[in-house]
């Protein structure tokens, strides 16, 4: 049974299942040969509503509680999780710093990228984008949170799907075939268990910096909300249309988690 596995292979199993997503999107890939950019800003934008629910309702708000249970003291609770979540986007910040990759729209960023054929550079910022929604998966499960690890798998499960045919048109684009794309799309997809094992591993190593933990992962998702997913999305004229689309999400991940978490 599921419930009686340890955090770690039910954190393992939730971020590959949740990164599944991705392959279901990308499959769209097989059908549609395009997506207008109009539509790609509101499809990235929902993922991010979702991602940004997530960071509050799964991560943030447990790892509060948490924190007041293990010090007595909510302030103490408080910089306790503000500590992670500085931490986990400074760790993002610096790895995007120090790696080459590309944007869908934004283009190429970090260390001599011109050096690096453009797939690859894909390859490497969607890799960086799923690996903390894995590990936010993994550590959702800390503490024998159950509801909250599955609420938490779901929602990034369902933003997984867009963003998957949003990485298989853009590989379409610059010359793959269908298959091509969404093999490699898929395969992006699977770096999210591993993130997973990372980040449940986290947690069962040593649980009482749990508060941390999932400060931890909410900064990296949060990193990645801002300075990735928003800017990508407004860099065309559908602004408020991306706006509407990331509460849209929003309203989606915090109805899961107000009902099954």
């Amino acid at each position: 049974m599921f419930t009686d596995l340890s955090i770690v292979w039910q954190g393992s199993i939730a971020s590959f299942l949740a990164g599944n997503g991705t392959a279901l999107g990308a499959a769209g890939v097989l059908l549609v040969r395009s997506l207008s950019d109009r539509l790609q800003d509101s499809l990235l934008s929902a993922a991010a509503g979702v991602m940004l629910a997530a960071s509050f309702f799964s991560l943030l708000l447990p790892g509060l509680e948490y924190g007041e249970k293990l010090t007595g003291h909510t302030w103490m609770a408080a910089l306790l999780v503000i500590a992670g979540v500085m931490m986990g986007a400074v760790l993002l910040y610096q790895i995007h710093q120090r790696l080459p990759h590309e944007h869908f729209a934004l283009g190429r960023e970090g260390p001599e990228g011109a050096k690096i054929k453009r797939i690859w550079l894909f390859i490497i910022a969607i890799t960086l984008h799923n690996f903390p929604e894995g590990m936010a998966v993994g550590v959702g499960f800390g503490g024998g949170n159950l509801s909250n690890g599955i609420v938490l798998a779901i929602g990034i499960g369902l933003q997984n799907i867009p963003e998957g045919l949003a990485v298989a048109i853009s590989l379409l684009t610059i010359q793959h075939s269908r298959m091509q794309a969404f093999a490699l799309a898929v395969l992006t997809g699977l770096v999210e268990p591993i993130g997973g094992v990372f980040g449940a591993g986290m947690v069962w190593l040593a649980e009482p910096i749990m508060p941390w933990t999932l400060g931890f992962a909410a900064g990296a998702m949060l990193f990645i909300i801002s300075d990735e997913i928003i800017p990508e999305t407004h860099r065309n004229d559908y602004r408020t249309l991306a706006t509407f689309s990331l509460l849209g999400g929003f309203a989606v991940m915090m109805f899961l988690d107000a009902t099954l978490g």
